[in-house]
């Protein structure tokens, strides 16, 4: 697999990298006790802005929604459809948001989502889960599980055709996407057909070689990635194993019959082998995977595409991905 070098990342890269280090500040310099106001944080969703973020689509209805939890805490979700769709059920594709399982919200991921429901002519359904350290793994797992059998439960109530559920995510959000179909493969309660998987976080014992390759990298780098983890799976003797597949699945005990993925990785991104072993993994299994892997572009790069060297095009294949694998005849 050919490589980039940190030299090749064009200059509006790093100085919007830079521009939300100095808006968001690092995670690793954040007083625990300022977390729940960081992770507010949204970039306007008007220009200048969008023209790095891409805009929210007009031609796509946005609502918001909340389901029961196991433990009865109404989890909020943001709902996105195609304005021309009509009222018919439509395939569901269910996100979860980046952000280390700390940060993120939501309304951040306007643009994404209303791209995913308006190019695939799917319903999103984008889940507000619970973040750490209020509450640690596998707390948010369990939401985003809850979140798929929900959805399959709801049918045509929700405008949802329950044989069509796909799900998806970024960093974090595709570390729960990953584990939620292991899940559900295992235990029921929902029909997965497809998860895509954008620059995932799957093995938490943090051994993978980019990790030291790029562990100062723009966007995310080493430390980053020890503080949200330590706020996700704690530390000392009640830590969560870092092997255990809720927050490793790159290390379960059994890939196969997962359905159909796409791993999308960024070459400068202290995860880019996360993905690649993922992928690997899976197809050894006798998954369908789809690898593709971006050059010049780091950690992050489909919240800013107007700002990277691959531009929209992350978005796009993640899009007709989708389209194909959510609008395919279902048998039985």
């Amino acid at each position: 697999m050919k490589q980039s070098s940190s030299w090749d990342m064009p200059l509006r890269t790093r100085l919007v990298a830079r521009a939300v280090a100095r808006e968001r500040g690092s995670i690793s310099s954040i007083d625990a006790r300022d977390i729940p106001r960081v992770r507010e944080w949204t970039t306007p969703a008007r220009a200048p802005y969008s023209w790095i973020t891409g805009r929210v689509r007009r031609d796509v209805s946005v609502g918001t929604t909340a389901f029961r939890a196991r433990d009865g805490h109404a989890v909020a979700v943001r709902t996105y459809r195609p304005v021309g769709a009509g009222a018919g059920p439509l395939p569901v594709l269910v996100w979860f948001h980046g952000g280390g399982w700390v940060l993120g919200n939501t309304q951040s991921y306007d643009p994404v989502c209303s791209a995913l429901a308006h190019g695939a002519g799917v319903l999103v359904v984008s889940v507000d889960y619970r973040l750490a350290p209020e509450f640690r793994a596998p707390q948010a797992a369990l939401d985003c599980v809850d979140a798929v059998r929900w959805v399959a439960a709801a049918g045509s109530g929700l405008g949802a055709r329950p044989d069509g559920i796909g799900v998806a995510g970024d960093s974090a959000g595709a570390n729960l996407a990953a584990v939620v179909t292991q899940v559900v493969r295992s235990e029921g309660g929902a029909q997965i057909t497809h998860h895509g998987l954008v620059y995932p976080a799957v093995d938490a014992t943090m051994s993978q070689p980019s990790v030291a390759e790029h562990a100062d990298a723009a966007v995310l780098t080493r430390a980053d990635m020890e503080t949200f983890l330590a706020h996700y799976i704690g530390e000392g003797p009640d830590a969560l194993d870092r092997h255990d597949p809720l927050v490793s699945p790159l290390y379960a005990a059994d890939l196969a019959g997962l359905p159909p993925a796409l791993v999308q990785t960024a070459d400068l991104d202290p995860l880019r082998d996360d993905g690649a072993a993922y992928a690997r993994a899976l197809s050894e299994a006798g998954v369908e995977v789809t690898l593709t892997n971006y050059l010049r572009v780091p950690h992050g790069f489909l919240s800013f595409p107007g700002a990277t060297a691959a531009r929209w095009a992350p978005c796009d294949e993640l899009i007709s991905w989708v389209a194909r694998h959510a609008h395919r005849p279902r048998v039985g």
